[in-house]
């Protein structure tokens, strides 16, 4: 055999080999590194006291990136402007911190990084690293701890601003406003908080849902919780406080109306309407009519008219019982005329617990019962009642309910007349009801509560209420026709006795209405009936 055919016959039989070899396995990179960076060193030291440097370097062991600075990275006391902090969107083996302004004299700075260090190719984190240096000759050694929950829901609100303003001679509650605090945390996500490297001294205790993330209150946006009592340091040093935020109702105004058919303005408003009056201060039509409706959704009132007539704007003066006025000049033009629609909030299913009701995106102004039928699924005729209410723009149409029945209601022309004169058309709304044994059914019983009346809240996993009562003493508490799902329970101690949840006021020092929570979820099934009792701790 030659030569050349012989390096050709090795040649074949290596590659076979080759992919032979290759076919048993592939490379793989070795195992997943799930090992942390490591810190190395610190220039100036982790700790350092007399600081008198504009640069830190912290250095690890590989290279790291840093996620979420913006949200993770808290310096406390805060900086203006903030120091410039690097790696961002690229990675090195060294954190650098340059300070743009003169550094506080005989203050503690403490740099906490939570989790956003992490290695640069597998993201292992290095978690609530903080760098801590003093420009005076010692640290200040004091802290705080606590928690923050949501005062009317129990999903909690990640990344909040928890902050600590000193009690001197220059501190007023107002400065929450303006007036960044001397020390700063978070809670990133989760709902405890940590203060370290504090001073001696006093201290008012404050939290905010801090949208801008200027550690301002802005109440049009923010949420915000106190603590009540003044913390004195270090004699509050063991103390776990517990704080709830909320959202204020901020002072009443009026915002601009708009137009937004032929016949209708809306007019928006923050704050609590308080009876909000309009009235329109322009020349109209002798026989020019006008009615308000309130918004089920937002603050924000309808506001109807007829007839139209012509103008380039109107001039209207909005008032409330305590003593607001503003006069507001809306353009006006005539625009198409709003038709009338009806609909109903029960598209299938009717519970037999409640009466079926429609309603109207337009005022509804009467219902004529003589053009209207209701039969069940042996098409006989089902007698009713219709009850229109005009405050809240929707009709009851009450009947006996059978369980497990169906049911059409028929509308003829004609049977419902707006506040404009629109007539509506044709209208068939089919549904049924369930069998009994289809829901389930809560027994429930309160302990420990030290003032009635109460309000029992029944909400689904969303905190959207599904049902509530208004409890004036003690008694076994129903909810019934409950469907098969998992429900939560809450108790508002009405303290001012209005039958609603009042929230609180930073300024009046007023706390929200306090809440509790049933600790479990409660499975309800379907024919089932639960005994539950709540003990109020």
């Amino acid at each position: 055999m030659n030569k050349r055919l012989e390096m050709l016959l090795l040649t074949l039989v290596l590659l076979a080999f080759v992919i032979s070899c290759a076919k048993k396995g592939s490379i793989t990179g070795g195992e997943k590194d799930e090992t942390p960076p490591v810190f190395v060193k610190a220039f100036p030291p982790n700790f350092s006291t007399n600081f008198d440097k504009n640069e830190i370097r912290i250095y690890f062991d590989e290279y790291v990136k840093l996620k979420d600075a913006q949200k993770q990275i808290i310096i406390s006391p805060p900086m203006d402007p903030p120091p410039t902090i690097t790696p961002l969107g690229s990675a090195a083996k060294y954190i650098k911190i340059t300070f743009e302004d003169t550094l506080l004299q005989n203050t503690t700075y403490s740099i906490n990084f939570g989790e956003s260090v992490e290695d640069n190719n597998e993201g292992n984190k290095y978690p609530f690293f903080r760098y801590v240096f003093s420009t005076g000759d010692f640290l200040d050694s004091l802290s705080v701890k606590g928690s923050v929950n949501n005062s009317i829901q129990k999903k909690i609100d990640p990344y909040i601003t928890v902050a600590l303003y000193e009690i001197d001679e220059n501190y007023s509650d107002s400065m929450v406003f303006n007036t960044v605090p001397r020390y700063v945390t978070n809670t990133l996500d989760s709902t405890s908080f940590d203060f370290y490297n504090l001073k001696e001294g006093k201290f008012k205790l404050i939290a905010l849902k801090d949208a801008s993330s200027n550690y301002l209150y802005d109440p049009k946006q923010d949420k915000i919780g106190f603590h009540e009592e003044i913390i004195t340091l270090p004699a509050d040093t063991a103390k776990v406080f517990n704080i709830e935020i909320f959202k204020e109702i901020s002072e009443f105004k009026a915002l601009l109306p708009k137009q937004v058919s032929k016949n209708e303005f809306l007019f928006p408003y923050s704050g609590e309407a308080d009876s909000m009056k309009i009235r329109l201060l322009s020349d109209a039509p002798d026989d020019f009519e006008t009615l308000v409706l309130q918004d089920k959704e937002k603050d924000t009132l309808h506001y109807w008219f007829k007839p139209f007539f012509e103008a380039d704007s109107l001039i209207f003066e909005v008032t409330n019982i305590k003593n607001y006025q503003d006069t507001l000049v809306p353009r006006f033009k005539d625009q198409y005329k709003d038709s009338l629609l009806v609909d109903s909030k029960f598209r299938s299913v009717l519970p037999l617990n409640e009466n079926f009701t429609i309603s109207a995106n337009t005022p509804i102004d009467s219902i004529t019962k003589e053009f209207i039928s209701l039969t069940d699924k042996d098409t006989l005729a089902v007698p009713f009642s219709i009850e229109l209410d005009k405050i809240k723009n929707e009709a009851q149409i009450t009947f006996e309910k059978t369980e497990n029945n169906a049911y059409a209601l028929q509308m003829l022309p004609e049977a419902i007349k707006d506040f404009i004169g629109n007539v509506n058309d044709t209208i068939n709304f089919n549904f049924r009801t369930k069998k009994l044994a289809d829901y389930g059914t809560i027994f429930l019983t309160l302990q420990n509560v030290d003032a009635y009346p109460v309000i029992v809240e029944v909400t689904d996993e969303k905190d959207e209420v599904i049902t509530e009562k208004i409890v004036p003493k003690e008694e076994l508490i129903t909810f019934d026709y409950l469907n098969p799902g998992k429900y939560y329970i809450r108790v508002i101690l009405d303290a001012n006795k209005n039958g609603k949840w009042d929230t609180g006021h930073f300024l009046k020092g007023i706390q929200p209405e306090e809440i509790k929570y049933f600790p479990e979820a409660i499975d309800v099934r379907a024919n089932w009936e639960l005994k539950q009792t709540f003990i109020l701790e």
